[in-house]
């Protein structure tokens, strides 16, 4: 069951430890928008270049993890970076299901009869390297917007984790294409992303990213994924 979007006012780290987070989360983000930014022009090409809508998908999926990192920044660029969370929630969660109304249109196309997808060694590799890469920076910064008690660093951190599954995804697709010549496992690779991405983006539409911490010493408030173990008693 979804919780409401809960204000973050409980066991807030000092003043000091605040700016170390937040100084920490825009690294972090400019990070991962770096990455992003390289991934969406490689996937993007490669992908037309064989006509996969799965590798296509995926560098918008970039594109759009790009805008969901920039939303962040912009929140914790301003004096009171909980006064733009909402907002920028709200940027996040349309951008999830702007990639996946596109996806879903391309992979339906693809199997009623339209084009089928090449092989592409570019785009194997992609997905191997983001599947490397990812992880860590989605770690990082959840740990980070945890211990902050931000729901937007973790709304994006969730959406550079989602990145690592779509990897995942994308390689197995593209495997399937160039091993055994299964050009719909392609499309396939493409909806399972855009389904993805339909949940991901109602949840940050929700505030679902993160319940509030609950104060030392408390089970915490809630059971989602976000809670850190700090917060709990057992």
């Amino acid at each position: 069951m979804s919780l409401p979007l809960l204000p973050v006012t409980a066991a807030r780290p000092d003043p000091a430890r605040r700016v170390v987070l937040a100084r920490r989360i825009r690294l972090l983000v400019a990070a991962t928008i770096g990455y992003n930014l390289i991934e969406a022009v490689v996937a993007i090409s490669a992908g037309a270049a064989v006509d996969s809508t799965a590798l296509i998908g995926f560098g918008l999926d970039s594109i759009i993890e790009v805008s969901s990192a920039a939303a962040v920044a912009w929140q914790f660029a301003g004096h009171d970076p909980e006064a733009r969370e909402r907002t920028a929630l709200r940027i996040i969660a349309i951008s999830f299901f702007a990639l996946a109304a596109y996806v879903t249109v391309e992979s339906v196309r693809a199997l009623l009869g339209g084009s089928e997808a090449a092989p592409s060694t570019v785009g194997l590799v992609l997905a191997a390297l983001s599947l490397a890469v990812m992880p860590g920076l989605s770690h990082a910064q959840r740990r980070a917007g945890r211990e902050l008690g931000s729901r937007t660093a973790v709304a994006d951190s969730r959406q550079t984790l989602l990145c690592t599954y779509l990897s995942a995804v994308l390689l197995v697709g593209l495997g399937l294409n160039s091993v055994l010549g299964w050009t719909w496992a392609d499309p396939i690779a493409a909806l399972v992303i855009a389904a993805v991405a339909v949940k991901e983006g109602r949840d940050a539409w929700r505030g679902d990213a993160c319940c509030a911490p609950a104060p030392t010493g408390e089970a915490p408030a809630c059971t989602d994924r976000c809670c850190t173990p700090a917060n709990s008693t057992t």
